[in-house]
Order: structure tokens, then C-alpha cells, then sequence
């Protein structure tokens, strides 16, 4: 799912697991177990894997000042590390990733090496790591001081060979279409526009697509990790993140030195992807239902309500508005859950979105327009939006078999809509493009322990919505030795980026030390935010 804020089509995980059975991968027969996946399908990419990671230790990273329209003000350093475009063909192809960098702020001494993140997506940018340390973010700064903190864009990404699917400026205008559809023709119109999108991908990306997937991911960051020096691999995952540090663990266990999944993607190939999306339609209610139960809480300052159903009428009055006269001319349904939905999300976004809503049922309709409309002047931020969704659909489409019978998709959406309405048809609108996919959709990785794999930690909020509880869960199962940190009660995304000493100090004694507590922990959660 994404770890950053999410954009319009980017509301949802992307599923498909529930036809892995027996298909060819990269020639080969997959057999059922990951072993035999590893022996057979992907031997000839690991292979390949090897020779290019032996070349990028050799090679090492130029490290330069960052250019000036990257937004990463000094001391940070960015370069760039080549990678097979197929690791199949280790020496056709090639493509480069960008990569910064910013030393550890402690000693020579201090120094335990490089960390390097992933923030999400498919399609999220890591480049904005290094900044925790040049903002001084009290959070990481004892780690810090033992590492030097990497990002990274991942293929297809930003400045690592950038894939796209429309025209970015065609892809942010409003309004959209309801994503609620009223009628089959509405349903017709969506199928249309979602395999007009995988027909995009194609035209405007065609050469990448077949390579856009999380084990090439993992083999990209066993690349980086040996063009950065480092014997083994030190790795902070987030949402989507979480499923590339799965993924690692099970190719690369002996590579693992220290690893950390915040926030996570059930990595049960039976959930990857399209049952996970169902799940988070579920999921994103939950935390709707508590977003609203707190704008509620603070009447006295939002005037939305006394009750979760009031302000639940107030969002449904605002909804209709905007469906038959779009607010501002721009902002419909599809609009309005872009923003909204950034509450459940994160618990960062209650605040201004209750104070958004607060001032157009107040009378003022432009901090509405100005929080939800695209801004067609920022052809920058627009084409990173767009590129950000088209490496979404990519790596999900491309990773795993979707079903491909509309009859499945709209049985199991009109199940989900009825009770949990919030996200459900606009998931199922994004993820459609999985659908009529025009390359090859591979077998997910069985992930599992491996030889070598060191304790990974694990931290979940149990009411989030983009990754459910469960993930957190069946990774903690599969991976033996890990610990699972759960923060009971709460439910914003990306749990190591916020104020709570229980995780907090955990995550700082296990990036310094290796060491993890006798047994699962349980957090109150971190505190909720007050208007």
C-alpha cells in the first residue's frame, strides 16, 4: 500500500493471490514452495542478481551534491547505481537508480553502517530519508549517529528510469467520475477507462513493464547494499516497504544484518493483491468510523455533529452536493475521498481535513477547493503524482495473477460497498487495470525463514487501514525469531515515525544493539491528536 499521501488512484493495495496456482515464470514451471520457485523460476534472475551486485561493489557510487531541483539540500549526496533491467540478461539492458545519502552524525567509532529505507507505494520515493537527519527529527537522531541514512528511488520511480501511463496533466484533471457507480453504464464507462490506463502503461512504458516487480525490487536493493560497501544489509520497510523487506528475507537471509517492517502488507501469496485490497476496504471503514467518532468527540470546535452518524450525514449531504454541482467546478466525489480519505490514513491528517470539512459546512467553499482540486500549474508535483500511480499498477499488476472474470470483481465489490462504502469502488476502479494487463503477471514469492535471517522487528497498529493487523501478523508467523510490536488501539500508518517511547526506544535499542525483547510487545497507543 502506499506510504505517502495518497493520490487519487492511489487509494488501495492491489490484489491478486487467490489464483496462484501452477503458471510459468520466466520459463520455467513454478513449483509450490519457495524453495523450489528460487531452484527453478527465478534461478536465472538470481544468477543474474549476483553478477550485477559483484559489479556495483567493484563500481561503488560516485557521490556528488544533489542536483539543485531535487529538494535535498546539503550535506546530502545523491548518485546513481546500474542495474539489469532483466536480471535474467545480467549484461543486456541497463537502467540507474538514484540514490542519496547522508553520513552517520556520530563517530568513526559510532558508524554500524548504512540504512537504507523505503518509504511505500508500489511507486514511493525514498530520496526524503537523508532529510530526518538535515531537519533534525528528534526521532532519529540516536540512530543516526550510528548510520548513515540511504534512500533510494526505486525502478520506474522519480529519477530511476521513470515509467508513466497517461499524460500527467490529463491524469490530475477534475472531476472524475463518481467512483460509486449508479447504474451499468456507469460500471461499462470504468471498465473502459481502466483498460484504456493498462493499454497506456504499455505504449508509454511498454519496454519496463515485464521487469516492474518486488523481487526485481529486492534484487535492486541487493545491488545498492553491495555498491554501498556494506556485506550486509541494514533496512527500514513502510506499508509496501514492508513487503519488499519480506521478500529480501526470503531471497536474501544470510544478507539481512538488521530489518525493521512497519506497517504490513500480508505477504500470504493468497492475499497479494487482490485479496488484500478486499481486506483493506474493511480496514479503511474501521478507521473512518473512528476519525468520525473523534471529529464528533470535539463538536465544540468542528460544529460537524455530536454523534459518528451526524457527521457520517454531513459527509453524505456534502457528497451528493458535489456529485450534482461539483465544488469549485472541479471537486466531485472522486475529489472529495482523494483528500478525505487522507484521515484514515494517518491520524497527522485528522486536524486539517475536520478543519476543511468544518469551514464548507461553515460557508467556505474555497480551503475546500484549494485542499482537494488538482493544481494544474504544478506540472512537477503532477507528474510525479502520475508516475507515482503508474509504478502502482505496475509492480501490483505485474507481480501476481488478477482475475480476469468482471463477474468476480463486481460480485465481490457490491459485497464489500454494502456494509463497508467508504473506499471500496474506488479501490476496485484502481486496481481494474490488473485485469487486462498486456504482460506476463508472475507468481508471487512464498516468503519464509531462511538460513542466516536474524531477528527482524515487526510493528503494527491494529486498527490501521491501509495494511490490516493480520499483516503484521502472518509476517511475524512466517519470519521465525522476529518480534511483532503492536500499538493496541491506534491505527495511523507508519508507526516509527510517530511519538511513542514504548516503540520509540525499541526501534533505537534494536538498530543500535540487534537486540529485540524476550517476547512479543504490546504499546498503549501514541497519543491522539487535539484540535
Amino acid at each position: 500500500m502506499r506510504g505517502t499521501r495518497p493520490t487519487k488512484r492511489a487509494a488501495a493495495l492491489g490484489s491478486a493471490g487467490a489464483l496462484v496456482t501452477a503458471t510459468l515464470i520466466a520459463g520455467a514451471v513454478a513449483a509450490p514452495s519457495a524453495s523450489a520457485d528460487a531452484r527453478h523460476g527465478q534461478d536465472r534472475e538470481m544468477r543474474g542478481a549476483t553478477i550485477a551486485a559483484a559489479q556495483a561493489a567493484k563500481a561503488g557510487i560516485d557521490w556528488q551534491d544533489c542536483p539543485a531541483d531535487w529538494g535535498l539540500e546539503k550535506p546530502i549526496q545523491c548518485g546513481y547505481v546500474t542495474v539489469p533491467l532483466d536480471y535474467a540478461r545480467p549484461y543486456g539492458k541497463q537502467i540507474k537508480l538514484a540514490v542519496d545519502r547522508i553520513g552517520n552524525t556520530g563517530t568513526k567509532d559510532e558508524r554500524q553502517g548504512a540504512l537504507v529505507y523505503n518509504p511505500g507505494g508500489p511507486g514511493a520515493s525514498g530520496m526524503r530519508f537523508p532529510r530526518r537527519v538535515t531537519t533534525n527529527n528528534a526521532l532519529w537522531v540516536k540512530a543516526s549517529k550510528a548510520y548513515d541514512f540511504v534512500g533510494f528511488d526505486p525502478r520506474g520511480v522519480g529519477h530511476s528510469a521513470p515509467i508513466s501511463c497517461v499524460d500527467p496533466q490529463e491524469f490530475v484533471k477534475a472531476p472524475k467520475p463518481d467512483p460509486v457507480p449508479d447504474s451499468e453504464a456507469d460500471k461499462r464507462a470504468q471498465r473502459k477507462s481502466a483498460r484504456e490506463y493498462a493499454e497506456g502503461c504499455y505504449e508509454r512504458s511498454g519496454e519496463m513493464l515485464p521487469y516492474m516487480t518486488t523481487p526485481n525490487t529486492v534484487r535492486d536493493l541487493d545491488v545498492i547494499r553491495a555498491a554501498l560497501g556494506e556485506k550486509k544489509l541494514n533496512f527500514l520497510g513502510v506499508s509496501y516497504g514492508t513487503y519488499i523487506a519480506a521478500v529480501y528475507g526470503t531471497l536474501y537471509p544470510g544478507h539481512v544484518r538488521r530489518m525493521i517492517a512497519d506497517s504490513v502488507v500480508n505477504p500470504s501469496r493468497e492475499k497479494i493483491w487482490y485479496e488484500a485490497n478486499l481486506d483493506q476496504d474493511v480496514a479503511f471503514e474501521t478507521r473512518w468510523n473512528d476519525w468520525q467518532d473523534w471529529v464528533a468527540e470535539n463538536d465544540a470546535v468542528f460544529h460537524l455533529g455530536t454523534t459518528r452518524a451526524q457527521v457520517q450525514a454531513k459527509w453524505l449531504e456534502l457528497r451528493a452536493t458535489a456529485k450534482k454541482n461539483p465544488i469549485g467546478g472541479l471537486v466531485g466525489p472522486a475529489e472529495l475521498l482523494s483528500f478525505f480519505q487522507g484521515a484514515p490514513y494517518y491520524d497527522s491528517s485528522w486536524i486539517p481535513v475536520a478543519t476543511v470539512f468544518s469551514k464548507y459546512v461553515a460557508g467556505d467553499t474555497k480551503a475546500l477547493v484549494d485542499a482537494a482540486a488538482p493544481d494544474l500549474a504544478d506540472t512537477a508535483g503532477n507528474a510525479a503524482s502520475e508516475n507515482g500511480n503508474a509504478v502502482y499498477t505496475a509492480v501490483e499488476c505485474t507481480d501476481v495473477k488478477w482475475p480476469t472474470s468482471w463477474k468476480k470483481w463486481d460480485r465481490d465489490n457490491i459485497r464489500l460497498h454494502k456494509y463497508y462504502p467508504f473506499l471500496t469502488w474506488s479501490n476496485a476502479w484502481m486496481n481494474l487495470p490488473c485485469a487486462t494487463w498486456p504482460v506476463k503477471q508472475q507468481t508471487p514469492v512464498n516468503v519464509k525463514s531462511g538460513k542466516g535471517l536474524p531477528p527482524v522487528l515487526i510493528v503494527q497498529s491494529t486498527r490501521d487501514a491501509a495494511t490490516p493487523y493480520e499483516g503484521g501478523v502472518e509476517l511475524h508467523k512466517r519470519f521465525k525469531g522476529s518480534r511483532l510490536i503492536t500499538e493496541k488501539d491506534a491505527g495511523s500508518h507508519g508507526v516509527t515515525g510517530l511519538v511513542n517511547p514504548c516503540i520509540n526506544e525499541r526501534v533505537d535499542n534494536y538498530l543500535l544493539t540487534g537486540k529485540v525483547d524476550a517476547a512479543d510487545v504490546t504499546c498503549t497507543p501514541h497519543a491522539t491528536p487535539k484540535p
